[in-house]
């Protein structure tokens, strides 16, 4: 059994946790009628929602429903995880879910088909730049609606990464394609609104995971080949000031401004903007795992900690702010010190102005 801590931005009850007032240390999320039958392994946060994917597939929501993007809602609007329904009964079911991501007010999620392959991708919620991928036309609706010819035939989806209003899928067979607004080129040359997934061209590897900041897409190719390439604005400079070479990476993300590796030996890396402290703090513990929101990060350390650092108006910091951001050193906001006996944090999450810390039993 997993318990889920949140803290954060909840004007609109995005964290789960029974009201809509912001907190700035963790508070149990609550779920409705049931908790999930398996450990969450995924979380996908836009403005004012968030959706979490269990390891066997359930897929639960809170927060905004207006948008469409929490699916087709009934009923309770509590602030707490319901599971979501993601189609009409008289529709076609969508198969179990593998894969989430979320623009600002519209959710992108990826299915497996009757073969067992993640070739079905779904959106639903506002796009009104393209974001759902569903053709001009079609720029809102509350039930999950399948994106056409997409993945092509023989390749199946392996990553997604949205951010504000852009989305980019990765393919098996290392393409990687975007929609929604790309107007800087962060989903690919020519720069414009995009309204059915595109291939992003001119990429000189073969692509295995993406990330979004807000005006850009950093696409990494294999964790050991140092094959990286920034697409879209280089605000901030996160194109001039890449790292060369980049380490063997265990994990990356990117924020609204900065792009995070996170390398193999625990050493964290990052460029962008340090305006409310995004960037690694010196002196850093080495991290065994990273969750990157729109403007914080949080990291679990080697020893069990949980620390973040950045923007924190909202509390998703933590309580110790000065002028609401955590800059040149980070908060502890949970710690494995402080756990019942026999479990342990398994897993972090971050969302715009949102922190999720995820406590398992040790296996």
């Amino acid at each position: 059994m997993e318990v889920v801590f949140a803290l954060g931005s909840n004007g609109s009850g995005q964290l789960g946790i029974g009201h809509k007032e912001d907190v700035s240390v963790p508070k149990q999320v609550l779920f409705e009628p049931q908790p999930p039958s398996s450990p969450i392994a995924k979380i996908a946060a836009g403005g004012n929602h968030t959706l979490l994917l269990s390891r066997t597939g359930e897929l639960f929501w809170s927060g905004d429903s207006t948008s469409g993007a929490c699916g087709l809602t009934s009923g309770s609007n509590a602030p707490v995880f319901q599971e979501i329904k993601l189609t009409r009964d008289e529709q076609d079911g969508v198969g179990q879910v593998e894969l989430i991501a979320a623009t600002w007010e519209a959710s992108i999620i990826v299915a497996k088909d009757a073969d067992g392959k993640k070739t079905e991708v779904f959106s639903f919620g506002l796009g009104g730049k393209g974001e759902l991928g569903l053709g001009e036309l079609l720029v809102r609706t509350p039930s999950a609606s399948r994106i056409k010819d997409f993945p092509p035939p023989g390749t199946e989806v392996v990553d997604i990464a949205g951010c504000m209003s852009h989305v980019v899928a990765v393919l098996s067979n290392g393409d990687a394609y975007g929609w929604g607004n790309g107007t800087k080129g962060q989903a690919g040359s020519p720069g414009q609104v995009i309204h059915v997934p595109r291939k992003i061209e001119d990429v000189s590897f073969e692509v295995s995971r993406a990330v979004c900041g807000r005006t850009f897409t950093c696409l990494f190719g294999e964790p050991d080949g140092g094959n990286i390439q920034v697409i879209g604005s280089d605000k901030w400079g996160v194109q001039s000031n890449v790292p060369q070479p980049i380490p063997k990476w265990k994990d990356v993300g990117a924020s609204w401004g900065n792009i995070y590796i996170l390398a193999e030996d625990g050493k964290l890396q990052s460029w962008g903007r340090d305006d409310h402290g995004q960037l690694p703090p010196p002196n850093l513990p080495n991290v065994e795992k990273i969750a990157i929101g729109s403007e914080h990060v949080v990291a679990l350390t080697v020893g069990g900690d949980v620390l973040s650092w950045g923007w924190g108006e909202h509390g998703n910091c933590g309580p110790q702010v000065e002028n609401n951001d955590v800059k040149g050193r980070w908060n502890v906001i949970a710690s494995s010190k402080f756990i019942p006996p026999g479990s342990k944090i398994g897993a972090i999450g971050a969302g715009c102005a949102t922190s999720w810390v995820f406590i398992t039993a040790e296996e």
